[in-house]
């Protein structure tokens, strides 16, 4: 925060003429009204939650300059801020036009996170390059942040657990986000879960961040000797796959294995650009796993 002992004299004139000609007025005016419908109003840890964004422009919104981010924070009953979804929207808010409707949906997967309630979604619009907010009409919590949606968060039940069996590396924290976890596959690793004795959607979060390897790699799910998903995976953004089960392909035992298999792994150690001492061999990068009962 900058002080305003800090501020010199040019600074406050050039203040004093940008409201003098409107500016201040201007850079009020709302942009768009911003909601969010969510999937469920109940989620324990781990799972996903379908967010459908939608964002109005306003009849006279002025343009945005830029390529804005949405921010959305997860807040508790302290107002505490848990963990953040922070995105760009499909359509660059540079290219918003007055009257036009942005509706998109992400998939979020609750983090483990050591809370339990009432949970309250707040977004946003901000610049990366400046850090100022974007007027957008709503319920607002000040300095330009709108309460959009809110739904009840408990722990999770066993029956959801998803098991990362055999063929994985142990699991990794990233510091700078909480709740952010992963493990490494090797050329082959198997997830277990217990077996919902009907038709189930399978959520796999992955992404492979190491530039440098090539061709992209090619991973392959498998139940047994059915191939239930196959696709590249290049380096880069997170890849969110949801693969319809069937219970005739998950069987009658009481757990269902599932094979995730790469078609060719890499050393961090041995490529030279990475300057790593990590000798594991790697395969993709695993998030999140989770498998939800139709």
């Amino acid at each position: 925060m900058v002080h305003s002992r800090l501020l010199s004299g040019s600074v406050l004139a050039c203040a004093l003429i940008a409201a003098a000609c409107g500016r201040t007025q201007q850079a009020d005016t709302p942009v768009a009204t911003a909601t969010v419908a969510l999937g469920r109003a109940d989620a324990a840890i781990g799972t996903p939650i379908e967010m459908t964004y939608r964002f109005v422009v306003a009849q006279d919104a002025p343009k945005i300059g830029e390529d804005d981010t949405v921010f959305v924070h997860f807040i508790d009953t302290d107002r505490e801020l848990m963990w953040t979804d922070d995105h760009q929207p499909p359509v660059p808010t540079s290219q918003w036009k007055p009257g036009q409707t942005i509706e998109y949906t992400r998939t979020m997967f609750v983090p483990k996170f050591p809370y339990s309630g009432d949970t309250s979604i707040v977004i946003g619009i901000y610049s990366p390059k400046s850090g100022a907010r974007v007027p957008l009409s709503g319920q607002s919590r000040g300095q330009r942040e709108y309460e959009v949606a809110r739904f009840n968060l408990h722990p999770q039940a066993d029956n959801l657990y998803v098991v990362f069996k055999d063929g994985w590396h142990e699991t990794e924290a990233a510091e700078e986000q909480t709740g952010v976890e992963w493990q490494w596959s090797k050329k082959t690793a198997t997830l277990t879960f217990r077996n919902p004795m009907r038709d189930a959607l399978l959520y796999l979060q992955c992404d492979q961040p190491v530039q440098g390897l090539g061709e992209p790699q090619h991973v392959e799910l498998r139940v047994g000797e059915t191939v239930i998903d196959s696709f590249p995976l290049p380096a880069g953004q997170r890849e969110l796959r949801k693969v319809s089960l069937t219970s005739a392909q998950m069987g009658t035992g009481e757990t269902v294995d599932v094979t995730v298999a790469v078609d060719k792994t890499f050393v961090p150690a041995t490529i030279t650009q990475l300057k790593s001492t990590d000798a594991r061999e790697l395969g993709i990068r695993v998030f999140r796993a989770y498998v939800q009962p139709k």
